[in-house]
């Protein structure tokens, strides 16, 4: 518990016995403070805030969305969540200026996790058995990676891809396109800009081809079917989406660090949440605040017990 320091000032000798009479009388007050508030004090001394970072893929934007209705509505905190692209956002996690990044997908986010280095620390996995790949509509006539190849001009010879930083993009970029010799350009957009785009084409019963993860609602809405890799050109496996925190989390808010730590959603609760929001006309914190509200038992178990 902090204490104040008192100093005491040269009095007038006239003054003296009067002053410390009022000190002696005011010990026994000021004793008994401090020892019945240490359990009030510490309790005032947690930090209830949490600023957290996120990037702008459907399924982030969902439960990070409701992160923060939970931490607000539930725990008492006041929460700032700022969307970024992949590499700020690991940045501002390491730099300290954010307290955790809500989307590490590890085998894509090598090189920024290295960059981190022990500045970061994983809080666990939000979610398990992610899928990777390029997808195109059923109706599309190719059933592999491979048979691209002197199929370009079918896609008017680009891969509509998402936000430059991202992980499938640099994947893509670097090892798909050479290694399967695909004549094609692969065109930076963001999310929300693919997924119009690959309605638009839908709609149209035209040919596209994009990059496609799950989980993520445009399985849901759209008829579509992930390429197969070659056996020799396996770029991209199953994995997990975790969340990242800066190193000094856990000491500095134990409290935020177990709720992140706690966060986890299945496949068919995180599924049910994106369909939700994307099929809204409502803000997308609304929506999490319904769902959290329709789902009191999942988020239960991730509120830290005191």
């Amino acid at each position: 518990m902090k204490t104040n320091k008192k100093g005491f000032p040269f009095l007038h000798t006239g003054l003296i016995a009067g002053t410390l009479l009022g000190l002696l009388a005011g010990c026994g007050k000021a004793d008994e403070s401090a020892s019945g508030g240490d359990a009030a004090s510490a309790a005032a001394e947690i930090d209830k805030t949490a600023r957290l970072t996120y990037v702008n893929w459907a399924e982030g934007v969902a439960y990070t969305h409701l992160a923060k209705v939970v931490l607000e509505e539930k725990m008492g905190y006041d929460v700032e969540i700022t969307v970024a692209d992949v590499g700020p956002a690991y940045l501002a996690v390491a730099d300290g200026g954010h307290d955790a990044f809500m989307e590490c997908w590890r085998d894509m986010h090598q090189d920024y996790l290295k960059q981190g280095g022990d500045r970061l620390v994983s809080l666990g996995n939000v979610y398990e058995g992610t899928i990777l790949g390029l997808a195109v509509p059923t109706y599309v006539e190719i059933d592999k990676i491979s048979e691209i190849k002197g199929n370009e001009d079918l896609f008017d010879g680009v891969i509509t891809g998402i936000d430059p930083g991202a992980g499938m993009m640099k994947a893509i970029q670097n090892e798909i396109i050479p290694e399967y010799d695909l004549d094609i350009e692969l065109v930076p957009s963001s999310g929300p800009a693919m997924t119009a785009a690959l309605k638009q084409a839908t709609d149209a019963g035209k040919s596209i081809v994009v990059p496609a993860w799950k989980p993520h609602w445009m399985f849901a809405r759209f008829d579509l079917k992930i390429l197969e890799q070659d056996a020799d050109k396996q770029v991209w496996q199953s994995g997990d989406i975790e969340i990242i925190g800066r190193a000094d989390l856990e000491e500095d808010k134990p409290e935020l660090a177990a709720f992140l730590r706690n966060m986890y959603l299945t496949d068919p609760e995180l599924a049910d949440l994106m369909l939700k929001v994307e099929e809204s006309e409502q803000d997308v914190e609304e929506v999490a605040r319904q769902w959290m509200e329709d789902n009191e038992a999942v988020v239960a178990d991730w509120i830290p017990v005191s």
